[in-house]
């Protein structure tokens, strides 16, 4: 891991569904929190503003800002499953063991496992509970992330995670 980006506990999710209330999510985000930047179905011109709104925001606040999809100059690093390290972090998601392996095998710096909890992004998907996702992350060499239908509270009982990450809850989060 990147000295310079140390491996935040709390991170933000991005997608299309926070719309025009992107930027004050991002800005609402305790300082040291992460963002991972989606935006996958935003148009070309308009993900680019986005993206460079966000980051303005993210650098005055201390945030980690890494990019999902098309590369976009600026972040502090990649999420994604073809993720590889490189200069800043490196981040993959996981919803098995064998992708888990191939996230250790691959160096990145940490793992998104994945859905923990039922999650309204990706509704009907069968979530891992806590015992499947407690098997999943075991003997995982990489931090985990926890991530759908998680907050600060349901994150506080789960052992073992390096941190967890979230859309909708941080319309409700109080620190």
């Amino acid at each position: 891991m990147d000295r310079r980006h140390p491996l935040p506990r709390r991170w933000l999710m991005t997608d299309e569904r926070l719309g025009d209330e992107l930027a004050a999510k991002v800005a609402k985000l305790p300082r040291g929190s992460g963002v991972v930047f989606r935006q996958y179905a935003t148009p070309k011109g308009k993900r680019r503003r986005m993206f460079a709104q966000v980051r303005r925001i993210a650098r005055a606040r201390r945030i980690t800002l890494l990019i999902a999809g098309p590369f976009l100059p600026g972040a502090d690093g990649v999420h994604g499953k073809k993720a590889k390290k490189n200069n800043g972090l490196a981040t993959r998601p996981v919803h098995s063991v064998r992708e888990r392996i191939a996230a250790e095998r691959a160096g990145v710096d940490a793992t998104f496992v994945s859905p923990v909890f039922a999650t309204r992004s990706h509704p009907g998907a069968r979530p891992l509970g806590r015992i499947r996702f407690a098997l999943l992350i075991r003997g995982a060499r990489l931090p985990v992330i926890a991530l759908g239908g998680m907050t600060e509270r349901r994150a506080r009982t789960l052992p073992g995670i390096a941190g967890w990450a979230a859309i909708d809850a941080w319309s409700e989060f109080r620190p």
